[in-house]
């Protein structure tokens, strides 16, 4: 016994059909053992007999013995098995909250390994046994353990729940298929189950990828509100540094006009004090004088008199004060002077800061080309799309939803739903032009009245000097110079359409607060020819790169 203990393993004593420890197990011709029921059925159910293992075919059906060795082998094995779980029942804990406690345990409840629909009880592992060992028991259908075992039971027949009604979507015993589901589907119940967790499984993992997408989305947002609070932070520290210059620069010219007013003061008042200087010092040789001829006046000694005359009558050297003034200083201008310097070094503070603005805006520059289907049958398109002009002969062209049938208009070939853009044309030598972005939706027959109630946001030329704004009413622009390269930027969930000058780099206007809720598209009008004198093409330029 000793050789058969150190061969007994568990894997050596499963029944390779039922995969249980063997009960009554048999060997066959080939060698191969299963329990004697297990093989027994296996052939009642088959045509030929064959075995399971090895699939050697017989003839006949085998003759079956008992595997007295290995009969003794499984009761050891369960005999210790039985030994093993009595004493270590003790050393198991009880079951806790949430956990199926046995139903068998007297005392403290130990937590159930399976539960029993025949039985109707749960069994922890010792208690287990005989369903694992007893022939009669191992028939029973043992489940994971559960502690609604009534909910298990078909409350119409008292039979245990074992198969799925496909027809109905509910769970339903023998009975229930043969009396009130007879016509319908049916599928074990273990089969609807793998088949459900396996959906379950399959749902599980899109909404694993659904969550992982919006931590995705979430990090992403994340990354956004830090890009923002970034630009955010280097505006402030950008609008701090040149508002602090301009601040330095105002309160410097300030110093500098009082010290310019204060200098003129002093001067004044220095080329006084020397003036009333030297008149105190003539006033008080005068009063001297005057005390002499006062007191020579009055002396009754006539030859004193006489022979003193003469020398007091000599006239003390004094300056003739008749034309002698201050002159105030003149501050006239002094103030519009320094006003004027502070604008000059403002004007020059605002180029660099128009010039940062319009390369920011220039980065988001996307590639427009004209669109042909959009195009009025008075315009001209070049080859690559990039220029337009109205001539005075109307094109045969189909009068498609898209084309604009009456006004000399046509759309960019992109549109834009979302996001940043910016785009520049060329409009030197035109005396009429629109220009800006457009709703997908707007009204493309028949008169146009561009305003952005209607869809439109834009910049016009009329007469060759008059610069209007699409407003209602519109806006006149007083422009410092021509512009002959206009560039157009949206920001579309900031509601802002801005226009510059590219070459002065010179806000001409924007739109704010606007909202599109729809497509957005370059527009372009390079209105009529006139004859001639308005002829000069629209261009779309790419950015830093002269036409």
């Amino acid at each position: 016994m000793s050789a058969a203990r150190c061969l007994r393993s568990e894997d050596q004593i499963l029944c390779s059909i039922c995969l249980d420890v063997f009960t009554d197990p048999v060997t066959t011709s080939c060698g191969h053992n299963f329990c004697k029921h297990c093989i027994t059925q296996h052939w009642d159910h088959n045509d030929t007999f064959q075995c399971p293992i090895c699939k050697e075919m017989f003839y006949t059906r085998p003759q079956l013995r008992i595997n007295t060795l290995l009969s003794e082998l499984v009761v050891e094995f369960r005999h210790e098995a039985q030994q093993k779980a009595s004493s270590s029942s003790s050393e198991r804990q009880a079951a806790k909250p949430g956990e199926v406690p046995c139903d068998v345990c007297t005392g403290t409840k130990l937590k159930a390994l399976k539960s029993c629909l025949v039985c109707l009880l749960s069994y922890c592992d010792s208690h287990l046994q005989p369903h694992l060992t007893m022939s009669g028991l191992k028939r029973h259908q043992l489940i994971h353990p559960v502690d609604n075992l009534e909910d298990w039971m078909c409350r119409k027949h008292d039979k245990p729940l074992e198969l799925f009604c496909k027809t109905d979507q509910t769970c339903v015993c023998m009975l229930c298929s043969v009396l009130d589901h007879k016509t319908h589907e049916f599928v074990p119940l273990k089969e609807e189950y793998e088949g459900k967790k396996a959906e379950l499984g399959k749902t599980e993992d899109e909404i694993q990828q659904m969550i992982k997408k919006r931590r995705l989305k979430i990090e992403e947002m994340k990354e956004l509100v830090k890009m923002s609070k970034d630009a955010a932070d280097r505006e402030k520290a950008e609008g701090v540094q040149v508002f602090t210059a301009l601040k330095e620069s105002v309160e410097r010219g300030l110093d500098q006009l009082i010290k310019e007013i204060e200098d003129k003061q002093k001067t004044t008042e220095k080329q006084a004090e020397g003036l009333i200087k030297d008149l105190e010092q003539e006033v008080s040789e005068l009063m001297k004088r005057s005390s002499e001829v006062k007191q020579l006046s009055r002396s009754e000694d006539q030859l004193h008199l006489l022979q003193s005359f003469s020398s007091l009558k000599a006239a003390p050297p004094t300056k003739d004060w008749t034309e002698v003034s201050i002159r105030p200083p003149s501050y006239e201008g002094t103030v519009v002077r320094a006003v004027t310097q502070l604008e000059e070094k403002l004007r020059k503070n605002m180029k660099k800061l128009l010039e940062a603005e319009l390369k920011r805006v220039q980065q988001y520059a996307v590639d427009v080309t004209l669109d042909p289907d959009t195009a009025n049958p008075y315009l001209i398109l070049s080859d690559d799309g990039k220029q337009v002009h109205c001539d005075d002969m109307r094109k045969n062209l189909p009068d498609n939803p898209e084309r604009f049938s009456k006004c000399p208009c046509v759309f960019g070939m992109n549109s834009f739903p979302s996001g940043r853009f910016y785009f520049q044309v060329q409009v030197k030598g035109k005396t009429k032009w629109d220009l800006g972005v457009a709703r997908e939706s707007v009204n493309r027959k028949g008169d146009i009245i561009a305003s952005p109630q209607k869809g439109f946001w834009t910049v016009w030329l009329r007469n060759g000097n008059e610069y209007k704004v699409s407003t209602r009413p519109p806006v006149r622009l007083s422009l410092g110079s021509q512009p002959e390269m206009v560039g157009v930027f949206v920001d579309y969930e900031e509601g802002l359409v801005s226009f510059h000058d590219v070459d002065t780099a010179a806000l001409i206007y924007s739109f704010t607060g606007c909202s599109f809720n729809d497509k957005l598209y370059p527009f372009f009008s390079p209105e009529l020819n006139h004859g001639g004198k308005n002829s000069a093409p629209l261009i779309i330029c790419p950015v830093n790169q002269t036409v």
